[in-house]
């Protein structure tokens, strides 16, 4: 099996989600334009279905896998948007999900997972040690597993997203991605650079994890210690084993982004463009927004805002904060 997704798997991903998934619009976001520096458009994945982008490769994955293969449920483990992609992709199908999250997981997408119908594992260790955790009980029990980012039918469907980009904005300059585990990026960037190969794909890594920042410079994998960052659902100690070749080849530059500028684009996202989007999602207006990315007035800049589930507890302190 292929390690990476093709421009026909993203094609093919791409129709057979349009009946189960929204077609997010692109909002036009003139009022941070002049802050941004850019014609700046909003990809906002926070209106999708679960609030995240995460529903798409996961539905992609659990509609390519045969009912016997998923009879006795599907498995992943997630800091929470994959879990709740995962676990509305089992509802619908009529299966059980089992999602293994971090112990600092949001309490909010622990409640969403749970009321999509999921059984939800609490768990303490690092990715690695979560995920030989789900090996173990899918093997127990015989459940299909769906990785988050490292499975190239995920990413097919993560990939979907390049091609509304390219649908609505046919003549986008630059497409600015946030950067996780890597699956979002890879499927976005095969599927833009594939398609039109003069648009610049730029990745917006949060300083405090700037894993694959460091492998480009390093020139191979680089594992680097785990920090707290606020963006906790980018928050991974080193790249994806499957997307790391993939951001190698299609991503034009990878930028490192300060807490204090990813809170400034929520502060910016809620104030200007009216949107809910958590840390993660702001990453690449928060770039913007700190000067990170080199752009011109003209340039049309779309930022993919990968999702708006955080607690509003902890939203309301950031923005009280902004006056």
């Amino acid at each position: 099996m292929r390690n990476y997704p093709t421009i026909q798997d993203i094609r093919e991903a791409h129709e057979r989600l349009k009946p189960h998934v929204r077609h997010t619009p692109l909002l036009r976001a003139d009022k941070i334009e002049n802050a941004a520096g850019c014609q700046l458009y909003l990809k906002p994945e926070t209106l999708q279905i679960t609030g995240a982008f995460k529903i798409r490769g996961a539905l992609n994955k659990a509609l390519s896998l045969s009912r016997e293969e998923i009879a006795n449920g599907i498995i992943a483990t997630s800091s929470g948007n994959h879990a709740q992609g995962l676990a509305y992709a089992a509802r619908m199908l009529g299966v059980k999900a089992i999602l293994v999250v971090p112990v600092t997981t949001p309490k909010i997408k622990i409640e969403n997972t749970k009321a999509l119908g999921a059984e939800v594992i609490l768990f303490d260790g690092d990715t690695a040690a979560r995920w030989k955790r789900v090996y173990e009980i899918a093997e127990e029990n015989k459940y299909a597993t769906v990785h988050a980012f490292e499975d190239p039918i995920v990413m097919a469907g993560q990939g979907t997203i390049g091609c509304e980009i390219l649908e609505d904005l046919g003549d986008v300059d630059t497409v600015i991605v946030p950067v996780g585990g890597g699956g979002l990026i890879s499927g976005i960037a095969t599927a833009i650079k594939e398609t039109k190969p003069s648009v610049r794909v730029i990745g917006a890594e949060p300083a405090l994890t700037p894993k694959y920042f460091h492998s480009r410079i390093n020139k191979e994998r680089t594992s680097l210690p785990l920090k707290n960052t606020i963006a906790d659902g980018l928050r991974i100690s080193v790249p994806g084993q499957n997307p790391y070749p993939i951001i190698e080849k299609y991503v034009d530059e990878i930028v490192l982004v300060e807490d204090e500028h990813i809170i400034a684009g929520m502060r910016a996202l809620a104030k200007d463009a009216k949107l809910i989007a958590e840390p993660a999602a702001s990453i690449g207006v928060g770039a913007l927004l700190a000067g990170s990315i080199d752009v011109k007035r003209d340039e049309k800049v779309c930022a993919v805002l990968s999702g708006g589930n955080w607690d509003l507890r902890d939203l309301a302190e950031i923005y009280n904060v902004a006056g």
